[in-house]
């Protein structure tokens, strides 16, 4: 047989829960045709000898759903093994959308998701109105594929107006003309629909989100857009109202079983699950109730993530903790080097930390309330903040904080992280695991991975990107929980269990049935990786997004290749140039013949 692609002398890890074993593995017209012997010719082959092979991974919670229209490389997640991406996360995106609403979804956007709007307002191109029009326009070749899901907040703006944000509780027609948008999106081959419930999530002016204002019987007539289906998940975002200081979590979560409900028991539904400080329990609570609705027949499962979900601070970055202060806000449209060298003068650091900090940033736009939170406790806080050093270490004692460090200069935490800040010519950056990291430890963070009913996600790609760096999840995976964290001699999983978390679990959930493993028939997105050498370098600022707006990246190490449908992406690392990766429309073409 004449093959395309030949991978030879790898480690193959199915992705199915199989131990690596040696084989080579074949791909023909960008399907895996043959794993074993594999004694054909090849146009190409590539020697995986001291490689392990695994499918391609598969990231479940990211939001490019603006990157996706003008950036065709959909960096960071394509650095990082990702050959799926599934956006539209959380309820937030931009179809369908009238014209006149534009400016609505971008504030949305940016003040939920922490994506410049200058960016966006450059960057979209808005060659769509209807959700199908909004796939359309963003199906062109890309590095890798990716997938999309209806989102709340849009729908309810399309079919509400101002309503939409004004408390006002959606109509039986309203609700009728949401769910026939979502019914044709879905058609159309979307994975899903998400919504968001959470105080945490604002506009950039500081509003309440449309989705957090429905009421059950809204959730539940958009859900039931998949219910005929035989395809379709739901994702829902959720703090239970803790934000607000009520304790509504069985009230809250009895809605949250409502919606997963009207779409079909049968169908997959899942929820954010982290640690919060201020309800440092309530991920069990969470974990109670899912395991309760799995009883009683539902198909319940929660998005975890693999390390702390953290801020990462900074004089570059989005926020710090003094861009609300008088005296910087006098200086915040400097160059980086003015303010600087202003900010090294003992006499403008001593009046900036006497003063109190205003509720506006030197900008103009709102000082984000946990700014505000963080000041407030700062000398508690200080002991989670963190110095990640050239090679990131997430998991360190409270003994390395910034904090202890102070207490041992015996100087304040904010005159210490002052100092900091001004390191590397104001190019230090600061780490604060906001959720996750209650008990300086990932002891908790490894009982969710362990759930049977926990998938990897919350990696949050292409969102919050002056603020959060976590599109690299699926490398410290497979790096830190089945390498870094053993040798210290600390629990983690083996390298079986790993890739199949970042695989064939996400497929199934998903219902990519083409994808997720290294099975004759299956699709070629194939990662070849060194495993001892895999990791992660320190995140960086880059200035690449439209308007010359920046971001947060995070490279990669240790993969020798990637290949999106048999075609090559990544070698040694970089990127190449060939773009394979297009829109997966669910229920159609080869997703249609897989599910068969």
């Amino acid at each position: 047989m004449q093959y395309d692609l030949k991978i030879v002398n790898g480690t193959v890890y199915d992705g199915l829960g199989g131990e690596g074993v040696k084989a080579d593995i074949a791909v023909k017209d960008g399907i895996i045709v043959e794993i074993g012997a594999c004694d054909g010719v090849a146009s190409d082959t590539l020697d995986a000898a001291g490689h392990i092979v695994t499918p391609g991974f598969i990231d479940l919670h990211t939001h490019y759903d603006g990157q996706v229209s003008w950036d065709d490389k959909l960096e960071p997640s394509s650095r990082h093994g990702v050959t799926t991406a599934v956006m539209g996360n959380c309820g937030v995106g931009f179809a369908p959308c009238r014209p006149d609403d534009h400016n609505k979804l971008i504030r949305l956007m940016e003040g939920v998701e922490d994506i410049p709007g200058s960016a966006l307002a450059e960057g979209l191109t808005w060659d769509w109105e209807s959700f199908p029009d909004y796939m359309n326009a963003i199906d062109f070749p890309h590095a890798i594929d990716f997938a999309v899901q209806v989102v709340h907040d849009p729908l309810r703006v399309f079919v509400m107006g101002d309503r939409a944000v004004s408390e006002e509780a959606a109509t039986k027609d309203d609700i009728e003309a949401m769910k026939a948008l979502a019914q044709e999106a879905m058609e159309a081959g979307a994975v899903g629909i998400s919504t968001g419930r959470t105080d945490v999530h604002r506009t950039a002016d500081g509003e309440w989100t449309p989705s957090s204002e429905a009421r059950v019987d809204e959730l539940m007539g958009i859900a039931s857009a998949i219910e005929h289906l035989d395809y379709g998940v739901l994702q829902l975002v959720n703090d239970f109202n803790l934000e607000r200081g009520v304790d509504q979590f069985d009230a809250e979560f009895d809605i949250v079983e409502a919606f997963a409900d009207a779409g079909g028991k049968d169908k997959g539904f899942s929820l954010s699950l982290m640690q919060r400080d201020f309800a440092p329990n309530q991920w069990r609570q969470i974990i109670e109730r899912v395991d309760q609705a799995n009883q009683s027949g539902h198909n319940m499962h929660m998005q975890v993530a693999p390390r702390g979900i953290g801020v990462i601070t900074g004089l570059k970055c989005t926020f710090h903790p003094f861009i609300g202060h008088p005296s910087y806000k006098a200086i915040a449209h400097r160059p980086l080097c003015e303010r600087v060298e202003i900010m090294a003068d003992p006499a403008f650091k001593e009046k900036l930390l006497r003063e109190s900090p205003d509720k506006v940033a030197g900008d103009g736009t709102p000082v984000p309330p946990i700014v505000d939170m963080v000041l407030a406790i700062i000398d508690q806080v200080a002991f989670k903040l963190f110095l990640l050093g050239d090679t990131p270490e997430y998991e360190q004692p409270v003994e390395r904080s910034i904090g202890a460090a102070a207490q041992a200069k015996g100087m304040s935490a904010l005159s210490e992280i002052y100092d900091i800040l001004l390191q590397d010519g104001g190019g230090q950056l600061i780490y604060f695991p906001i959720y996750n990291y209650t008990d300086f430890t990932y002891d908790n963070v490894l009982e969710m991975m362990q759930h049977p009913k926990a998938l990897m996600g919350l990696s949050d790609g292409g969102a919050h990107v002056g603020t959060i760096c976590d599109g690299s999840f699926p490398t410290y995976l497979l790096s830190y929980w089945t390498r870094d964290r053993i040798n210290r001699g600390m629990a983690g999983f083996t390298i079986t269990e790993a890739v199949q978390k970042l695989t064939s679990d996400v497929a199934s959930y998903a219902g990519m049935h083409d994808r997720g493993s290294l099975s004759v028939g299956k699709r070629a997105d194939i990662n070849v990786i060194d495993h001892q050498k895999l990791a992660i370098s320190a995140p960086h600022l880059v200035n690449d997004l439209p308007a010359g707006g920046q971001r947060l990246m995070q490279d990669s190490m240790g993969y020798k290749a990637t290949f999106v449908a048999g075609v090559q992406i990544i070698k040694d690392s970089q990127l190449l140039d060939a773009r394979p990766g297009r829109l997966v429309r669910m229920g159609q073409g080869q997703l249609k013949v897989a599910a068969e």
